[in-house]
């Protein structure tokens, strides 16, 4: 190969670091899950341990691949603040953490209503910590004396940018992402990032994830062995890097992409910002492509409430198998209309925020704790198949209230990548729920680090990202159409229990 590119992907759970070829295949990848540090009662990220990890992992990259570029890919929400040292100077904390409905009341009464912040930035009312300007909110409110000692507060990706560099800057896909941080109206850092006294730590240049942030420094250099003209990217918001496979096929819309995973994230690249009334206080919102396009997009917390109902199951019946699909079972539950699985486990972090998470059948509401607890057993989970066919049949009604949201129209096409593309009752039902539009599974095992990887090899070649549409195949496998129409008088009886 000419040359090798180094991707550095930060989920909230796995790390990774790849190694992908001048033809963008990858060719080496290494997984580690790193336990979250314990700070005055707070998870926080584990910086250094990450950092050390990164910097072993190119050293023996770099004794077998001739790498010329750093792309760094990471889970959106979270922002590092540095001090004059170059070292954090206050802990990352996981955006998972509550602070409680006073400080969102605190947080709202100071920066301005949810409705008219989604307005303005694109961001939705979510709880905990989701919104990374509520992130730097609490940190100044929980550190003010560090917090004090910042002299650049950097964003995830740029700050791994900044350890390999020494250089900071900002790009779009994360200033856009759920953040309060940046006004997709008029263009600028928002309001409440001038609210936040924030504006002069952030750099204040916005630019594209392919743009080159630096080289590395010559103590990245001497660690890790690769040569001083290393590039680095500014680096990409993961569900943003995702999309840019497809933009390459299929070009910048008339798609919507179903990333499955712990979060499901439903993205419609389109044409024009702005909601419709009936949306705003809704968990709808937009991202900002790569492109600077807006991305109109639901998420929900399918891979979660999939792994924690199954262990439920299986734990009841000695289990751990997944159930095939029997369609003869799923239309009797369906034309039954009287079992229904509703959301949400993590209240307000999907589509149904005033819904609580239980079962209804046969008129009588069984409550999650209920059930969890052993308290409560529902009739369909006597049955290990029917448990698991309520289950999937819950996610399918998410899955369509999500593309809804996203603003689905029919000959829109939908791909289905990552965790829920293995499951066929998923799939069968959501096709089946949609006669007017093409459901497509793909085969990009990673699509996020194989974006990240594109970054990169656009900064070394200076090519167009429609220019590497020959570099990588992706094959789009349409899922059958079945007619099944017991589906949408369920749907909307389901719809009923949701709040």
């Amino acid at each position: 190969m000419e040359y090798a590119i180094a991707v550095i992907d930060i989920g909230m759970t796995n790390k990774k670091v790849a190694i992908y070829d001048d033809a963008l295949t990858q060719v080496d990848a290494h997984y580690r899950v790193f336990p979250p540090r314990d700070i005055d009662g707070l998870e926080a990220h584990d910086l250094e341990a990450m950092e050390g990890w990164f910097i072993s992992r190119l050293a023996e990259a770099a004794k077998t691949y001739p790498i010329k570029a750093i792309a760094v890919t990471t889970h959106g929400a979270t922002f590092t603040a540095v001090g004059g040292d170059g070292k954090p100077s206050i802990p990352c904390i996981y955006y998972t953490h509550e602070p409680g409905e006073e400080f969102h009341q605190r947080f709202y009464a100071q920066f301005g209503s949810p409705e008219d912040l989604q307005a303005r930035t694109g961001t939705p009312y979510l709880k905990a910590m989701i919104n990374t300007a509520k992130g730097i909110f609490f940190a100044k409110e929980k550190f003010p004396h560090e917090f004090q000692k910042t002299a650049h507060l950097l964003l995830y990706p740029q700050y791994w940018g900044y350890r390999f560099t020494g250089k900071t800057g900002i790009e779009g896909t994360y200033m856009g992402c759920h953040s309060y941080l940046w006004d997709q109206v008029a263009g600028r850092l928002s309001s409440v990032a001038e609210g936040l006294g924030i504006a002069s730590l952030i750099p204040g240049k916005l630019n594209n994830s392919w743009d080159v942030l630096g080289t590395i420094t010559e103590e990245v250099s001497q660690k890790t062995g690769l040569p001083r003209d290393t590039i680095v990217t500014l680096g990409i918001h993961d569900s943003n890097s995702s999309l840019l496979p497809h933009f390459t096929k299929k070009g910048e819309t008339g798609f919507i992409l179903n990333s499955t995973g712990t979060w499901c994230v439903l993205m419609n690249p389109v044409k024009h910002y702005g909601f419709a009334p009936d949306e705003l206080g809704k968990v709808v919102f937009f991202n900002i492509s790569a492109f600077r396009g807006p991305v109109k997009t639901a998420i929900f917390l399918g891979g979660q409430e999939f792994e924690t109902w199954s262990k439920i199951l299986m734990a009841l019946h000695k289990r751990e198998d997944l159930p095939p699909y029997d369609e003869g079972r799923y239309r009797s539950i369906l034309e039954k209309k009287n079992c229904f699985l509703l959301p949400e486990l993590t209240a307000g972090t999907g589509q149904f925020p005033r819904s609580k998470p239980r079962i209804v059948e046969a008129g009588k509401e069984y409550h999650f704790e209920d059930i969890s607890r052993g308290r409560a057993l529902p009739p369909c989970f006597n049955d290990y198949e029917n448990g698991f066919a309520a289950l999937r049949i819950s996610l399918v009604m998410q899955t369509l209230t999500a593309l809804e949201r996203t603003g689905l129209t029919p000959g829109v096409e939908v791909f289905t990548e990552g965790g829920f593309r293995q499951n066929k009752a998923y799939n069968a039902l959501v096709s089946a729920s949609l006669p007017d539009n093409r459901v497509f599974l793909t085969d990009i095992a990673e699509a996020t680090a194989l974006g990240a990887a594109m970054t990169a090899k656009m900064a070394l070649t200076r090519k167009a990202l429609a220019d590497l549409s020959n570099d990588f195949e992706v094959e789009y496998k349409e899922v059958a159409k079945s007619s099944i129409p017991a589906l949408f008088p369920y749907r909307e009886a389901w719809l009923r229990y949701t709040g």
